[in-house]
């Protein structure tokens, strides 16, 4: 089996929720990234948390924090960007620190869907969702570029490679996020 680097997308301003840092809002007394993590780590051989604000508290969850190399929260992308210059194996897992419920079986269903693609992506219904992907590597560069050409929209980068998407409507509701204070209190 090849070896797979997960990433925890921490990086953003949490706007929707007044401006606080997501993952770390509780969630069943933890905060909500020790749930993802939970998820995550059966399933991955190394697990990055990118993340640009109380790096010391993402840090307290054993696993190396990556900040953004390029400025200005320039949203996952730049997360990613960010994983995939440390990641120690050929793909990488992405979720984000908002989705608590993420499938137990996130890689093996994206994996077994991969092939020659570059990238396979988890959707439901008709709706992709980007920050639940396995991505190749060897698309660094390619990122680079999007990037420094300022590009920020994953859809656009994305139309630009190999995508697979996997479909999940037997879990579509692994996929929620809370993005708000009143859909963490609902959870």
């Amino acid at each position: 089996m090849h070896g797979v680097t997960g990433i925890v997308l921490a990086g953003g301003q949490g706007r929707r929720m007044g401006g606080v840092d997501k993952g770390l809002q509780m969630l069943h007394g933890k905060p909500m990234v020790a749930a993802v993590i939970a998820r995550l780590a059966p399933q991955v051989n190394e697990i990055l948390i990118n993340a640009n604000q109380n790096l010391e508290a993402y840090a307290q969850f054993g696993h190396p924090v990556v900040p953004d190399a390029v400025a200005g929260f320039a949203g996952p992308l730049a997360g990613l960007h960010a994983g995939l210059s440390k990641a120690r194996h050929a793909l990488v897992l992405t979720v984000p620190c908002d989705s608590p419920f993420l499938p137990s079986d996130l890689f093996l269903r994206l994996q077994k869907q991969l092939g020659e693609k570059e990238l396979a992506v988890a959707k439901t219904g008709g709706q992709p969702h980007p920050v639940f992907a396995l991505v190749r590597v060897s698309v660094l560069k390619n990122l680079e570029n999007f990037l420094a050409s300022g590009g920020r929209k994953i859809d656009a980068w994305y139309a630009s490679l190999k995508v697979v998407e996997v479909s999940f409507d037997d879990e579509a509701d692994a996929f929620r996020n809370i993005n708000t204070r009143e859909e963490l209190n609902n959870a």
